[in-house]
């Protein structure tokens, strides 16, 4: 594995259970056990219903582009490497949303609605990064 240059997460007690899945290639998201409604990014309480009790569920990893833009230009040293990159915040099946990339594609072609499905980045022996990739329809 080539060394990683990019800032890595912070990883908490609260975003543990996400990363470990990650560095599986696993996406897991929460759900609240009181209202059934997904819950991303990791919480103490259920948005929805003010609950404390929260499970993580495998995501399907499938979703679609809600919102994106393409950095052409004027990123942080880290980042200029990987010049043109898409970040976007996709909407998974499961209705929650995500800050992401969408990576293995011409920038050119991310749309709004274009389905996307997970990928990851293993960015050390210990971390993998959720990211996504444009999927037919």
């Amino acid at each position: 594995m080539s060394e990683y240059t990019k800032p890595l997460p912070q990883i908490t007690p609260l975003s543990k259970p996400f990363y470990d899945a990650a560095r599986k290639h696993k996406l897991i998201i929460q759900r609240c056990k009181d209202c059934s409604q997904y819950v991303f990014y990791p919480k103490y309480f259920c948005p929805h219903c003010l609950s404390d009790k929260l499970d993580w569920v495998e995501s399907s990893g499938k979703g679609k582009v809600y919102s994106f833009t393409v950095c052409r230009s004027n990123v942080p040293g880290e980042f200029a490497a990987s010049l043109p990159y898409v970040v976007a915040i996709v909407e998974l099946e499961e209705g929650v949303w995500m800050l992401s990339n969408i990576v293995d594609c011409n920038p050119d072609d991310v749309k709004c609605e274009q389905p996307v499905e997970v990928t990851f980045e293993d960015a050390t022996d210990d971390i993998a990064i959720p990211m996504f990739r444009l999927r037919a329809a």
